[in-house]
């Protein structure tokens, strides 16, 4: 368990900046302000005590179980006669990586997460990572019912043309795949681990042949491919 007597001592400013961001993303006043705190914490900015690194990293994976939850159950009864297959295609577009962190962006979460500033690309990475906490802070706060309709009426019905996410074709990997199969061409993609002190990343390289083509860059190996596959696309106009 987090230390909570820790986060609660605060400068007042700070905690009035976080409750009104909260009202504002979430649409009402946070109850246990410590949780909220807590799921703005980056692992960059963190300190050890006791043996334990308080980060938002345990909210984050609540928040993402939570979350899928909600949408699973939105879309179930959105879509009453479609099957498992194309439920869980459409959740995954809702609530991958690159859609999170952009909706993060959107709902204004980049002004209150707490990261390491000198490493300017980290806040394009954990932004969705955040807003997953986020979610677990709420369901703590406030329980499942209160947190699936922050889901539905504060992040997917504003965000989220359900029909246009339905019609496109997000995995670009899977379509410069298919690409070069019908150009008759062999594809790669070579992957390797950086790592940058205590966090790691991993490039993506998509070679055609020996050509090299777009080079992407994420916190997994999936989302390395599937920048890299994005650049290749758009380099061949697919």
């Amino acid at each position: 368990m987090w230390n909570l007597l820790s986060l609660s001592k605060s400068n007042s400013k700070e905690d009035k900046k976080l409750v009104t961001a909260i009202k504002t993303i979430a649409g009402f006043a946070p109850g246990n302000l410590a949780l909220y705190k807590l799921a703005t914490l980056h692992s960059s900015r963190s300190k050890e005590k006791n043996g334990f690194r308080e980060s938002n990293e345990r909210l984050e994976y609540l928040g993402d179980a939570i979350l899928g939850a909600a949408v699973a159950d939105y879309l179930f009864k959105k879509y009453p006669f479609k099957d498992e297959g194309f439920l869980t295609e459409i959740r995954s577009r809702i609530v991958n990586r690159e859609s999170l962190n952009n909706l993060a962006k959107k709902v204004g979460v980049a002004s209150i997460v707490q990261f390491d500033s000198k490493n300017a690309q980290l806040q394009k990475v954990i932004l969705g990572n955040t807003l997953e906490a986020l979610v677990g802070a709420i369901y703590l706060d406030k329980g499942y019912l209160r947190t699936k309709k922050f889901v539905i009426d504060k992040l997917i019905q504003p965000y989220f043309d359900l029909e246009v996410v339905v019609n496109s074709n997000s995995n670009h990997k899977s379509k410069v795949i298919e690409w070069a199969q019908r150009q008759g061409k062999e594809i790669r993609f070579d992957v390797e681990e950086i790592k940058k002190g205590r966090s790691r990343e991993f490039s993506a390289q998509v070679f055609l042949g020996d050509e090299a083509f777009g080079q992407g860059f994420g916190l997994t190996k999936k989302k390395a491919e599937q920048d890299a596959a994005e650049k290749t696309c758009l380099l061949l106009n697919i």
